[in-house]
């Protein structure tokens, strides 16, 4: 074989290999954002870093999950959920409120359905979802200026922390691959942080324009 040959050949490979290297990722970026169009976030601010603050956030917490059973009741799919959880907004409002008073502060809340960037995140040691925008129910108590809290509110992963999450709830409503994603995530390490590095550019720029 010629050197000539033998450069051609080598050449080939590369440009082989990075083709390769780009459907992978372009591919495994299409399935988290099938993964992403199948989420519903919660994630609620609470009003300041004090201690009294951050337990207001977490018992505004447990009564709004207290009122999911309800809500997405049948619900099997994103859209099933998103139809339902939007006439609700009125009626969160009103029980984050009443928590709050009934607490003794007289903060505000805003509740909104809204589309929000997360960076990758691992839920509950388990679940591993990929970063980028995601519709979310967002909870802001007075300020909003304190650590927030956040899990999968569809499907419902958003359990105490005393128990284990229940991954078979993602049956019916993530494919094999997308639970291949989710729940095994060491094998995409390094896809997951090229992802997120895209996502975090596509949100930068859009913060931009």
């Amino acid at each position: 074989m010629t050197k000539q040959k033998h450069t051609n050949l080598t050449i080939g490979a590369v440009v082989a290999l990075i083709f390769l290297l780009l459907y992978n990722v372009s591919t495994f970026a299409y399935s988290c954002q099938t993964i992403r169009d199948d989420v519903i976030r919660l994630h609620i601010i609470a009003n300041s870093d004090s201690d009294a603050d951050q337990q207001l956030k977490l018992k505004v917490r447990d009564a709004v999950l207290a009122e999911c059973p309800d809500i997405f009741d049948g619900s099997i799919t994103p859209e099933d959920a998103k139809a339902k959880i939007t006439p609700e907004i009125e009626n969160l409002t009103q029980i984050a409120q009443t928590v709050i008073t009934e607490n003794g502060y007289n903060y505000s809340v805003k509740v909104t359905l809204e589309t929000e960037y997360f960076a990758t995140r691992v839920y509950d040691d388990s679940v591993t979802l990929p970063a980028g925008k995601y519709l979310a129910l967002k909870i802001v108590i007075g300020e909003g200026v304190g650590k927030n809290w956040w899990c999968v509110m569809f499907p419902s992963l958003c359990l105490p922390a005393a128990e284990e999450t229940d991954t078979d709830k993602l049956n019916g409503i993530f494919s094999k691959n997308q639970k291949s994603i989710v729940l095994e995530s060491e094998k995409y390490e390094v896809r997951f942080k090229i992802v997120e590095y895209a996502e975090m550019l596509k949100d930068y720029l859009s913060k931009d324009k």
